[in-house]
């Protein structure tokens, strides 16, 4: 992978928010779904935990969704949606573009910037919007 680093000032127009927020979400095996008679609204295929060099702090998506993916045995085609966390704006677009995301398909209701990015809720944020969104 190639990145090529721009240096630019970042500030507040860039960056989301303070916000407050909340969230939960219930993880559940097979068998508690059978005997609690509970539809699952999404399913977990797979995942994946990474890292990458500070000095290229916010790519770390890539290696992380691409991963997941092959995990899966699937490709960013097979995605209908595709959320990413955004710190920064610059952070989302060297992220899509290392992955050739389609904007059209990536974020639709707005990220971190135009929703808020509530720490410590911000994952489960992101995953309650997509998989309503995918309803």
């Amino acid at each position: 992978m190639i990145i090529n680093i721009v240096f630019h000032t970042l500030n507040k127009s860039f960056s989301q928010g303070v916000s407050d927020g909340a969230g939960a979400v219930v993880i559940a095996s097979e068998d508690a779904l059978k005997e609690h008679k509970l539809t699952p609204l999404a399913r977990i295929v797979a995942y994946h935990a990474s890292g990458c060099d500070p000095s290229i702090m916010g790519i770390g998506p890539v290696p992380a969704i691409t991963a997941a993916l092959k995990k899966a045995g699937l490709s960013l085609k097979d995605m209908d949606l595709v959320e990413v966390n955004e710190a920064f704006a610059p952070q989302y677009l060297a992220v899509a573009k290392a992955l050739g995301l389609d904007p059209a398909k990536s974020n639709v209701n707005g990220g971190a910037i135009a929703l808020g990015h509530p720490l410590g809720a911000s994952g489960t944020r992101i995953i309650a919007h997509l998989v309503h969104e995918l309803r």
